[in-house]
């Protein structure tokens, strides 16, 4: 049986979540200011690393970002280091 991972905005605590089979994998917290939005930190549960779910999380999280019409403030080092990505280079604040 292959997990569920389901990544989801939580708009009310200010971040997105990774949810595998319901359980809560890993947060990017975010901070909205006019036009931008900041990743100040991310977070994966040490017992559901090593699987992707932190990469997943934050390119889902940057999609959204960017198809809400926001810039992307990196501030956590895993999430500039995924803002580098061709996909989102173009969209950093």
């Amino acid at each position: 049986m292959s997990e569920q991972i389901e990544i989801v905005d939580n708009p009310a605590a200010q971040r997105f979540e990774a949810r595998v089979d319901g359980a809560l994998a890993g947060i990017a917290d975010y901070r909205d200011a006019d036009d931008v939005r900041a990743f100040p930190h991310t977070e994966v549960d040490p017992s559901f690393g090593g699987r992707g779910i932190g990469s997943r999380l934050v390119d889902e999280a940057l999609r959204a970002t960017i198809a809400e019409g926001k810039r992307i403030r990196p501030q956590c080092s895993f999430v500039v280091a995924r803002a580098a990505l061709d996909e989102f280079a173009a969209h950093r604040a």
